[in-house]
């Protein structure tokens, strides 16, 4: 259609929400239907931060707040970088409080990229980054991160993808959708390189920061390595450790010129953030963290769950990660099969659509996040729906031929 603009003939829908909507359309038809496709914790929001909530209502915070979030809010998310990663931002110029990381990222997109402009992105990938650059006219440099790398970027890929039009690279750890999270000595040689090449700024997503097992020391790059304090957007939010993914509450810390564009893109599109959310917020991360651990505890659980049952399947193969909920198994062993119905299975979408139709478990495909033949599995959910989901994609796997 000619009235609609150029560049969304570029962009994809999310294919995460899509099979989501799948799955509740097939669901609401009557299907017994098993989704392990959408990223949110099961577990309610903490009920302290659902009274601030009801506090702040009482008290008429009903309207709007400055553009960029509340000075309550800005100082409280100051206050966690300091504490838990050692970063000093001024909340007033150097915070940015908006409808969710989504939006952070988006903003600093908007506020930055000319066209033409590259962004370097580890593969596999948050569906939405790609689709963010072109939407803002910019070219996505997807760098494969193979399961043999441990799905992370790898120093010497990370300088042969730069060129004299990269802007951002993007770092997502833990990742979604593979869980998996850099460590202290592989986020620094990350920096080396970055140092090498003064025209690349860091976008670093640490929403999954407090989903992290097995003992794992969480780090952000400006925290490894000050020298890119000046060139980093730390973004986080209360959406996935907080168990408020409906609440679209993210913020960002940066420098101040940075933090000053993307207020204006703000003040001129949304403007501020739900007020009773910001309320809300604050309680988040300024009241008790002593629940984070005890999801944790339950999530690790779920994982190893999730990895030993999927390891025990023809076909397919999970690795353990690090953190976040999600795993990312192969299922390169089952590409070419054919299905009961003489179907061949050619590639991971395929698979996928395979296991939706013949055991209704709803999963996403591999090439949705820039690297195939895999599938990523949500497993924030109870653990006897991911033992009938995984036995569901058993039987689906051992009636493959």
């Amino acid at each position: 259609m000619p009235f609609l603009a150029d560049r969304l003939a570029r962009v994809k829908p999310s294919p995460t929400m899509a099979m989501t909507a799948l799955a509740t359309e097939l669901k609401a038809a009557g299907r017994d239907i098993v989704s392990l496709s959408v990223g949110e914790p099961d577990f309610d929001t903490p009920p302290n931060i659902q009274e601030a909530a009801i506090a702040a209502m009482r008290r008429g915070e009903t309207r709007y707040t400055t553009f960029d979030g509340t000075i309550e809010l800005k100082r409280a998310a100051a206050a966690k970088f300091k504490r838990e990663n050692g970063l000093d931002y001024d909340p007033a110029s150097q915070i940015t409080i908006s409808a969710g990381g989504k939006q952070v990222l988006y903003n600093a997109m908007v506020a930055t990229i000319n066209p033409g402009d590259e962004v370097v992105i580890p593969a596999p990938f948050w569906v939405s980054y790609p689709e963010m650059v072109l939407l803002c006219d910019g070219t996505p440099v997807p760098v494969p991160c193979p399961q043999n790398n441990g799905f992370k970027l790898r120093p010497d890929d990370l300088d042969a993808a730069i060129t004299p039009k990269t802007k951002w690279l993007i770092l997502n750890s833990p990742s979604n959708p593979t869980g998996a999270a850099y460590t202290e000595a592989e986020l620094k040689a990350v920096a080396e390189v970055l140092l090498r090449h003064p025209q690349v700024w860091v976008m670093t997503d640490d929403m999954y920061e407090h989903l992290i097992y097995d003992d794992f020391q969480y780090r952000t790059i400006a925290q490894v390595e000050p020298r890119l304090y000046e060139r980093t957007l730390t973004v986080n939010g209360v959406s996935k450790a907080y168990c408020m993914t409906g609440w679209r509450i993210g913020y960002g810390g940066g420098p101040k010129h940075l933090i000053k564009a993307m207020g204006a893109i703000q003040s001129n599109s949304t403007a501020n953030p739900c007020s009773i959310s910001q309320a809300a917020a604050v309680e988040a991360l300024t009241g008790p963290q002593d629940f984070i651990p005890v999801h944790n505890r339950k999530f690790q659980e779920r994982r190893d769950l999730v990895v030993d049952l999927l390891n025990r399947i023809p076909g397919l193969f999970c690795p353990r990660p690090e953190g976040a909920f999600y795993v990312y198994p192969s299922c390169a062993g089952v590409i070419g099969k054919r299905t009961p119905k003489g179907e061949t299975i050619n590639n991971d979408e395929d698979f996928v659509r395979y296991l939706l139709e013949a055991e209704g478990v709803a999963v996403v495909h591999g090439e949705a996040f820039g690297l195939a033949p895999h599938f990523r599995i949500s497993y924030a959910t109870s653990s006897e729906v991911l033992t009938d989901a995984c036995a569901r994609i058993e039987r689906a796997c051992r009636a493959l031929a």
